[in-house]
């Protein structure tokens, strides 16, 4: 799942510390062991995210960041295959590069390739589009952990206890810059923790749920991952997108 992370921030008004993360944000880059950027710690009103809503797959779904996508371009196999959402709300296809996917149902992304594919690429394209993994189910780790990606959700989950089903920080972490991003009040919202005070009992471990978005900083996290904190404005005592 590297390839995981940017308008979650931005475009994720439906649905996601990085020296070492991104220079003045969350992350600011090159300093690794320090807290610092404008997401902001010791969230007040960081609460548990807005409930999922019901929807059926083949009508209502709105597309997430992280979600799997698999398009079908009948008879043509290059353009064909699975796609993961990234941070910035888009799936990379051959050809026609980033297509912004996030917020909208399986029929308008099909109709949006459709038409992007007939104006320069292919004549009447047949573009069919599914869902093959739903990011809303999982929660999803990123950054300087060893192993980035989706883990199960379990009832009661902490920031500690998600940390470690990803295996662990590694060594290029900076555990005192961990960002979680969450939808909350229908935004997109984010705060900044100190894994290091929390695993010294100094801080309150925070519960996760499914559909968040944890980032560690680290020394070699993605140029992705940076410009996403890097972008984050200043607001107020949470940030919303």
């Amino acid at each position: 799942m590297a390839e995981l992370l940017i308008s979650w921030l931005k475009i994720l008004t439906r649905t996601a510390g990085l020296g070492c993360l991104a220079a003045a944000t969350l992350v600011t880059a090159g300093c690794a062991g320090t807290r610092g950027g404008p997401i902001p710690y010791e969230v007040q009103g960081f609460r548990a995210p807005d409930a999922p809503e019901a929807a059926t797959v083949e009508e209502d779904y709105r597309i997430a960041t992280l979600d799997t996508l698999r398009v079908n371009v009948f008879q043509v196999a290059d353009l064909s295959g699975e796609f993961q959402v990234d941070l910035a709300g888009n799936i990379a296809m051959p050809l026609v590069g980033n297509v912004p996917a996030v917020g909208l149902t399986m029929a308008q992304l099909q109709q949006s390739i459709t038409q992007q594919l007939g104006q320069r690429y292919l004549n009447n394209p047949d573009v069919t589009v599914g869902l093959s993994g739903s990011s809303q189910r999982v929660i999803s780790v990123d950054g300087a952990v060893k192993r980035p990606g989706p883990i199960p959700v379990q009832v009661d989950m902490t920031l500690m206890q998600a940390v470690a089903a990803a295996g662990g920080t590694d060594e290029y972490s900076n555990p005192r810059r961990v960002a979680i991003f969450r939808q909350i009040d229908g935004r997109r919202m984010a705060a900044a923790f100190d894994l290091t005070r929390i695993r010294r009992g100094q801080a309150e471990d925070p519960e996760v749920y499914r559909g968040d978005i944890i980032v560690v900083d680290g020394s070699r996290i993605r140029q992705l991952q940076r410009d996403i904190l890097n972008s984050i404005p200043v607001l107020t005592l949470f940030r919303p997108f």
